[in-house]
């Protein structure tokens, strides 16, 4: 006999990218545990979401990749336990150390993994509103909203179209 449990499972969100792009804009995932699997590709991940949890864990897979990381303004991003094994790095221009968040309630994004030959990109605040306003999605979400008389989520997350 099987048990329906009432509390919603720990899971994980996938995302693979293989000389392809692959972009999660808007509200895509509630999961705190996202994978990114990519080999010479590009993945677009959007963590601006209130519906997301505080603490996400991203475990990275990236052989000559690039992954670009909407976040809020105020969130932290710890790359420690990232492992490099060639050239890489992680750009955030306007980063917050876990010290200046430490009392602040923010979000916190920790980079697991390996890496090599990649980048990780942070874009926060109005570069990361126009990141995904830079997009197909954000089109086709901006007809849906026309259609339905509500507003887009793509550029902001936290609207939702029926407001």
């Amino acid at each position: 006999m099987t048990t329906i449990s009432t509390e919603a499972p720990a899971a994980t969100e996938r995302v693979h990218a293989d000389h392809a792009t692959a972009k999660r804009l808007g509200n895509w995932t509630r999961a705190g545990r996202i994978q990114v699997r990519a080999r010479r590709g590009l993945a677009v991940l959007d963590l601006r979401s209130p519906g997301l949890p505080d603490g996400i864990e991203l475990h990275l897979e990236l052989q000559r990749a690039t992954v670009k990381l909407l976040v809020p303004e105020d969130a932290v991003v710890e790359h420690w336990d990232l492992r490099w094994s060639a050239r890489g790095k992680v750009k955030d221009a306007q980063g917050r150390t876990a010290e200046e968040s430490a009392l602040a309630r923010t979000r916190r994004i920790r980079l697991t993994g390996v890496a090599a030959d990649s980048e990780v990109r942070v874009h926060r605040g109005g570069i990361a509103v126009l990141s995904a306003m830079c997009s197909r999605a954000y089109l086709q979400d901006l007809r849906l909203a026309h259609r339905t008389g509500g507003h887009p989520t793509v550029d902001d997350p936290a609207r939702s179209h029926g407001h």
